[in-house]
């Protein structure tokens, strides 16, 4: 009688988990593709059933919607997507998601504005949020005490008021292959933060090019039709968002540049837009990881180099797969270097593998951590300020601190060219001088020096400069500031030819990253 009663129970309960499981979501609610008048919200239960979204501009709803659903693995489970239309653009909705009697919260979104609308908004990036197994939490540490926490902080209200969308240039999961890993490890830790706000990433080399990526993502089909969700773009605002796939292993990236180019060529002529935003997982250099880096990378890098240098409109390149935090920019161009690692997986701590200190970085830090972006569409005067908000690491933990930001314009008000002061137009007894120039003075009332350039050739053309050298204000390596107390109004160089004239100018630099002019040739020679 006892077995027999121990059996009824251990069937109960295993019906009890069944129908637990049925009448539960796997997955919850989360925003896609985001337009100004609509928008995709997608779900997976573990049932088949209606795909129904009831929305509205009140908690009372009122509006209802139906879309599809389809299979992600063998298994029964099923992943729902609906595409509301007809919205109003910049408008806050609520709406809740329905499959037969599994009834979901009622959550909110906000559509984003039309391009050329003068509308401020904030956008997040971040990256390699695969789990640690070490710290198998840090990933849900960044979102909810990171994300939601800085959020609320700063900004108070509802989230999608303060932020528009979040950027994700790869390696989401540890692999992406294993179905489980997608709700348990990306899904899970962060559905309070993606069922308000639309999520776009890019696949990184922990993907594996999976089915699952594909089809648990709906982005923006306006790629190559063969590979229309591998690489896209997106329009927010003033801002075009471009997602590329940077993993040359599953396929022959031409394609991708091919295309790549004709929208750079197509955003020249596009008026609304006055900053370009590409994601791809792959650094072009990485300080604190150098195997990690990507020739291929490079490409895209000088790519949008030439397009920013031919419109006059910044662009930044977001990129992963090194665990950690680094910032730079382009020495001639207004580019910036953004590694927005690690959101949750391993550290790359400094001195674990082969690093190099580029001139192109200003900062590298071994941390957890995300950046906020947020994107001023003044139509006089419009710009991008980014800020690494850090958790800290193992070692030295942080909560939510500012660690490097920069602000970017799209105007570019040039510092005063300055003037090239000593040696000038005389003979010197020695081949070891020190250049010297004037003092720096800005095109902004806010603007300070951060960045000198000095060239100094055999003919006044510079055409072969035999030194070609340029400094930082700041130069992050380890915990050591390299360009710490270094006047950048001065220049030592050694080993000169005797006997020869020299030629030598220089041009300065704001954190906004105008240059300067060059200054006038100055001319001296060796006895």
């Amino acid at each position: 009688m006892k077995l027999q009663t121990y059996l009824l129970l251990l069937m109960c309960s295993f019906y009890g988990i069944i129908q637990a499981q049925e009448n539960s979501f796997i997955v919850k609610p989360y925003l896609q593709d985001a337009e100004p008048n609509s928008i995709i919200i997608k779900w997976e239960t573990a049932i088949d059933g209606e795909s129904r979204v009831e929305y509205g501009t009140s908690e009372k709803l009122g509006k209802s919607a139906e879309g599809s659903s389809y299979k992600v693995t063998f298994g029964a489970s099923r992943l729902h997507e609906v595409q509301l239309t007809g919205l109003q653009r910049f408008t806050t909705y609520y709406y809740r998601v329905k499959t037969d009697k599994l009834t979901s919260d009622i959550f909110q979104f906000k559509t984003p504005p039309f391009s050329g609308e003068a509308e401020a908004f904030n956008l997040i990036a971040m990256s390699d949020m695969q789990i640690d197994r070490s710290q198998p939490d840090k990933f849900n540490e960044v979102v909810n005490e990171g994300i939601m926490k800085y959020l609320q902080e700063q900004f108070g209200g509802e989230v999608p008021d303060n932020l528009a969308l979040v950027m994700i240039p790869g390696d989401l999961v540890a692999q992406g292959s294993n179905y489980e890993q997608w709700n348990t490890d990306f899904f899970k830790p962060s559905e309070k933060l993606f069922s308000e706000v639309p999520v776009y990433p890019v696949p990184g080399n922990h993907e594996q090019n999976s089915q699952f990526f594909f089809k648990y993502f709906s982005l923006p089909e306006n790629g190559d039709p063969a590979f229309a969700e591998h690489w896209w773009y997106k329009d927010y605002g003033n801002v075009r968002i471009i997602g590329l796939d940077s993993n040359d292993e599953y396929r022959d990236l031409r394609q991708q540049y091919t295309w790549l180019e004709n929208v750079l060529k197509e955003t020249e002529n596009a008026d609304d837009i006055d900053f370009v935003f590409a994601q791809l997982h792959h650094p072009y250099k990485s300080e604190l990881w150098i195997p990690g880096e990507e020739e291929s990378t490079g490409k895209v890098v000088k790519m949008l180099e030439a397009f920013s240098d031919k419109t006059g409109k910044p662009s930044v390149h977001f990129f992963g797969h090194t665990h950690g935090y680094s910032r730079g920019q382009s020495r001639d161009h207004n580019h910036l270097w953004v590694n927005v690692a690690s959101a949750g997986g391993a550290i790359d701590n400094w001195g674990e593998f082969e690093g190099r200190d580029y001139d192109e970085f200003t900062v590298t830090q071994d941390e957890y951590g995300f950046v906020m972006v947020n994107v001023d569409p003044n139509p006089a005067d419009p710009k991008i300020s980014l800020k690494r908000i850090s958790r800290g690491n193992t070692i030295n933990p942080k909560d939510n601190e500012v660690t490097d930001e920069i602000t970017v314009y799209k105007l570019n008000q040039k510092p005063k060219a300055p003037e090239a002061l000593s040696p000038k137009e005389e003979e010197i007894a020695t081949t070891k001088i020190t250049l010297k120039a004037s003092g720096f003075e800005g095109g902004r009332a806010t603007s300070t020096h951060t960045a000198s350039h000095w060239q100094l050739a055999t003919s006044a053309d510079f055409e072969n400069p035999e030194v070609d050298r340029w400094k930082q204000s700041e130069n992050w390596y380890y915990e050591e500031n390299r360009q710490k107390d270094d006047d950048l109004t001065d220049e030592m160089l050694a080993r000169l030819k005797p006997q020869t004239t020299y030629f030598w100018r220089v041009r300065y630099r704001d954190q906004y990253l105008s240059w300067s002019d060059w200054s006038e040739v100055a001319t001296f020679k060796t006895n």
